[in-house]
């Protein structure tokens, strides 16, 4: 893994893309996941949305302005778990967005929001429309899974 930084910017590479960090406090970090934890042993549907950005090669500054611009600010509305920005590092005019939330209402919320039709009217920046995918997860596994998949194979 390897560190980068811009002016204002802080990056790692990680394969295929890169990871614009926005920190948070450690306190603010705990109290999510707890959240997303608790959501997950309850059984609750997480929402999952993944907007996929393809700029023009001029205007890939501003898409990219954006994307940081955005995150905190979604990160902060009512059933966000998390919002995070990533750059395409095959494609440097790719761009990602994923954010999850807690229910479908605070999805649509947001969807009619403001600060989402911002997002949409970084069209005219883009060389074609954005593709925007959303998914609901019933069930998420970590490590636990892994472990527990090699166990089984040895």
């Amino acid at each position: 893994m390897n560190r980068f930084s811009l002016p204002g910017i802080e990056f790692e590479v990680r394969l295929k893309t890169v990871r614009f960090f926005i920190r948070l406090g450690e306190k603010i970090f705990r109290q999510r996941q707890r959240m997303y934890l608790s959501f997950a042993e309850r059984g609750v549907h997480v929402i999952i949305v993944k907007i996929t950005m393809n700029a023009l090669i001029e205007k890939r500054t501003e898409v990219m302005q954006t994307i940081l611009s955005m995150i905190e600010p979604t990160e902060n509305e009512r059933g966000c778990l998390s919002s995070h920005g990533f750059l395409d590092i095959e494609d440097k005019n790719g761009f990602s967005l994923i954010a999850k939330w807690a229910t479908r209402e605070d999805l649509a919320h947001y969807i009619r929001s403001d600060r989402f039709s911002v997002l949409l009217g970084t069209r005219s920046l883009l060389c074609e429309p954005p593709q925007i995918e959303i998914h609901t997860v019933s069930r998420s596994e970590g490590m636990e899974t892994v472990n527990a998949s090699r166990r089984e194979t040895t």
